[in-house]
């Protein structure tokens, strides 16, 4: 089956199409460090490094897809013009970032090559954007049903990448469309798997420290942070600290989030996994720890590259790209789908079961 990839990002999620006969052989997506990557992962796809709001991109994808007899999109459009934090935690505002309506161009393509089956995925809120359809607005599951339902089944389901066997708690709202007299069946949910099952039995290791591990190494992080985490149980944030809580050079108090600074938990799966996933003061980013005979608490860091991978559900032992600082290759990471549950999702379609 092949495939076109629209938003595609550095292609974290297509990671293990490939071992399911899915050729991912056209790719779209603006930011050139993302489409390099895309281009190291995958050699053999021809990725257009452009705007698809732009006619031409457009007309060039449409070309691609009609030469490769594409079967199925998968669109992924950038979800932090959704995030609830920043500049965009008010509704209103989600209507002020042109991300938000990137999707309509991908219509646009879908339209021109009628594939068999077409995928977008998205954080949740992307339920609250509203589209224009003549002079309405309307969610974009209506707008898909009244563009498509006719020749497509249409869904929509609200997914966790923890229940399709990924270490990590990663809510997706996931669109499904098929023509009719096809199959597309959702995967079966699994047992979820903690940091204790997938990352406990790895050395501990603090600041700067090393091991013979692949990937598996600490980064420096500042001192106060450090102090901070050391006082930190698993579980917790720095902030619930009745001392060693985060400070500013003269000592005050910083305000923040209690949900940064933070530990994650042994017995669950990890918290979603965001771009800033190399800092302390980042989302709940810190290893769980374990307590000492001090009583102070171990690992005061956040996870290596080996676990992020494995968390992420990416192999243990994967090369970084030599043309990525090992930051910038954390960050592509983070804002990826987890690939096996994207893996997951696209096995439900029938052609591939019976191939």
């Amino acid at each position: 089956m092949k495939a076109m990839s629209l938003f595609s990002g550095a292609g974290i999620g297509e990671y293990y199409l490939a071992r399911n006969n899915v050729e991912v052989v056209v790719a779209n997506e603006i930011a050139k460090k993302r489409a390099t990557t895309f281009s190291y992962l995958y050699p053999n796809c021809q990725v257009i490094n452009g705007d698809i709001t732009k006619s031409e991109v457009q007309n060039k994808l449409i070309d691609l897809g009609r030469k490769n007899n594409i079967s199925l999109i998968i669109a992924t459009p950038p979800c932090q013009g959704l995030s609830s934090a920043g500049t965009n935690k008010t509704e209103n505002s989600l209507y002020n970032d042109p991300r938000n309506f990137l999707i309509l161009s991908a219509l646009k393509i879908v339209d021109e090559l009628s594939p068999n089956y077409f995928l977008i995925e998205n954080v949740p809120r992307f339920q609250q954007m509203l589209f224009p359809l003549g002079e309405d607005l309307i969610p974009l599951y209506d707008l898909l049903k009244l563009k498509y339902s006719r020749e497509y089944n249409v869904t929509h389901d609200i997914l966790n990448a923890a229940d399709y066997g990924v270490p990590q708690t990663r809510l997706r709202i996931v669109y499904r469309l098929w023509k009719k007299g096809l199959v597309w069946n959702l995967p079966k949910k699994e047992m979820q798997l903690t940091l204790r099952d997938t990352i406990g039995y790895l050395p501990s290791l603090e600041s700067g420290e090393h091991s013979n591990i692949k990937n598996h190494w600490s980064r420096i992080h500042a001192k106060n942070h450090i102090d901070c985490m050391r006082n930190t149980p698993t579980g917790k944030s720095a902030f619930s600290n009745i001392e060693y809580y985060p400070k500013k050079e003269d000592g005050t108090r910083i305000k923040g989030y209690k949900n940064s600074y933070k530990r994650m938990r042994w017995d669950f799966p990890a918290p979603t996994i965001t771009m800033r996933n190399e800092i302390i003061s980042s989302q709940e980013n810190v290893h769980p720890g374990r307590q000492l005979s001090d009583g102070s608490w171990s690992d005061a860091r956040v996870l290596t590259l080996r676990e992020l991978l494995i968390v992420s559900s990416l192999p243990a032992d994967l090369d970084a790209p030599n043309f990525l600082t090992e930051t910038a290759f954390r960050q592509l990471v983070g804002e990826g789908i987890p690939p096996l549950m994207l893996e997951k999702i696209i096995l439900g379609i029938g052609e591939i079961n019976n191939a």
